[in-house]
């Protein structure tokens, strides 16, 4: 089994939530997620790193903080940022580990939905709505953008009937269809946006990432900096994910 079938077994589309929590639960602290974490949590799952590696990952992490001189000082780990290497050290041993095993046996037990339909449903109604609403804020003096807003709407509204269709939903191929959307409005937002707020996040990037570019690699740099871009420019014109990840 590889990493990316093994993710699917642990509910592929809770993904986000688990972590989440789990580094909620270490941290014995509610905080808010910063765009870096969810920019990490995303460069993880785009990479296929199943779930429990990356829950190992930020126990050793922890584990590792604890020890530290930082640590005894008072000071909490505050940010997934520090759990980079352990999750990343963690998946290269699962899948060497999965290397030698032999096939998983499945059963024939007809598989549970990820969704209701319901909540299918209303998610993608929310999202329709507030894709209109920022189109209308946009509309003014970004009348591009807005179009771009719209069309983006208006696809996603053309998506909608699968979530009838008779039968099993493929959330797999349905998730492809929205991640198309997603990378149109983001190339869309990225053209519209001021070139000033542009600055702002590369700057607000460039301080978050100095501690961790020796330790990645350029291709894992390239794509957690796309994520953190991506995320601050939806955030900035009030836009929904359109990721099935973003519907728990």
């Amino acid at each position: 089994m590889n990493s990316r079938e093994a993710m699917a077994e642990l509910n592929y589309f809770n993904y986000f939530t688990e972590i989440e929590e789990y580094f909620w639960q270490k941290r014995g602290a509610h905080l808010l997620v910063s765009p870096l974490d969810w920019a990490i949590v995303e460069t993880w799952q785009k990479a296929g790193i199943p779930l429990s590696a990356v829950l190992k990952g930020i126990d050793r992490a922890f584990e590792s903080y604890g020890r530290s001189r930082r640590a005894a000082g008072g000071r909490q780990l505050k940010s997934l940022s520090y759990c980079v290497d352990a999750v990343l050290d963690a998946a290269e041993e699962e899948k060497e580990t999965a290397a030698g095993t032999g096939p998983v046996a499945t059963t024939g037990k007809k598989p549970e939905e990820t969704f209701s339909r319901e909540a299918l449903r209303t998610f993608f109604h929310r999202n329709g709505e507030r894709l209109s609403a920022a189109a209308a804020a946009v509309s003014a003096t970004q009348p591009e953008l807005a179009s771009r807003v719209e069309e983006a709407r208006a696809r996603l509204a053309e998506l909608s009937p699968l979530v009838e269709c008779p039968g099993a939903l493929d959330l797999e191929d349905l998730e492809r269809r929205l991640t198309v959307i997603e990378e149109k409005l983001t190339a869309a937002l990225t053209s519209g946006a001021p070139e000033e707020f542009l600055l702002e996040i590369r700057r607000d990037m460039d301080h978050q990432l100095a501690p961790h570019r020796r330790k990645m690699s350029s291709a894992q740099l390239a794509q957690l900096e796309r994520q953190y871009m991506q995320k601050r420019l939806w955030e900035r014109y009030n836009l929904p994910r359109l990721s099935l990840f973003y519907l728990t």
